[in-house]
């Protein structure tokens, strides 16, 4: 799946996910039950604690997709954690430096790329298939957050990060660290958004934005733009519209 995953980046062609932070395996079974090609457990705001990650992965392999998990804050320890419960790979919040993401790339690769500690987990079936999937998983995914002036500044060198599969905008915090929270029609926005598209184009580096709105409509606008990595709304979201539209009266 994760070689897949790869190839649609690598072709520009759209990858949709979704975004959980309610803990609950049924949500989530739910939600990958649509046509999402990837899913992501938010430990950075959700409500989530690294006992329960396993039975969230649990419930997305038994739909294929693909299960990535957004670390709290810069906590490296995470990492291994979620790896080895079975997700395909990390997002990383606000990288601000090459240095950053050299960093996390270090501790989700296995020695001698990287120096994640090597053991049995619910990964490997506790060393009932080691070997299989220290060779099957031995590529994370490894996705960045750009949120801040800062990262998109040194934006150039970060690409240069070969393992980096995508970048992911964060416009609430992008647009907070320019001054000018959530206006996102606002030139100063505008003008670091085209930047950030015109340089991860000309390294073929797959980007995206966070769609914060349920409407399909909105979805398709974002893939116009050029935008490819693309989580659509959350499960508290989505929980939250169609509560909203059940009691809306005619």
């Amino acid at each position: 799946m994760i070689n897949e995953f790869r190839k649609k980046l690598k072709k520009n062609k759209a990858i949709i996910g979704s975004w959980t932070q309610i803990c609950d395996p049924s949500i989530v079974e739910i939600m990958c039950s649509y046509k999402i090609d990837w899913i992501c457990f938010d430990l950075e705001h959700g409500v989530f604690s690294t006992h329960n990650i396993a039975n969230l992965v649990r419930a997305a392999e038994l739909k294929k997709k693909i299960k990535l998990a957004r670390l709290p804050n810069h906590n490296k320890e995470f990492c291994s954690q979620v790896l080895d419960a079975g997700c395909d790979g990390i997002i990383v919040p606000n990288i601000k430096s090459a240095k950053e993401l050299k960093y996390f790339r270090d501790a989700i690769y296995y020695p001698p790329k990287g120096k994640r500690g090597v053991g049995y987990s619910r990964e490997n079936l506790f060393g009932k298939n080691f070997t299989k999937n220290i060779k099957k998983k031995k590529n994370p995914i490894l996705v960045a957050m750009i949120e801040n002036k800062t990262g998109v500044e040194n934006l150039k060198e970060i690409l240069k990060i070969k393992e980096l599969d995508a970048i992911l905008i964060g416009p609430y915090d992008l647009s907070s660290s320019l001054g000018i929270t959530g206006k996102f029609n606002d030139i100063k926005f505008i003008k670091i958004i085209d930047y950030i598209k015109n340089i991860t184009k000309k390294t073929n580096t797959s980007v995206g934005m966070h769609v914060l709105d349920d409407n399909y409509k909105t979805l398709q606008s974002y893939i116009k733009k050029g935008f490819n990595f693309l989580p659509y709304c959350t499960d508290a979201m989505l929980l939250n519209s169609s509560i909203k539209a059940s009691f809306r009266r005619k």
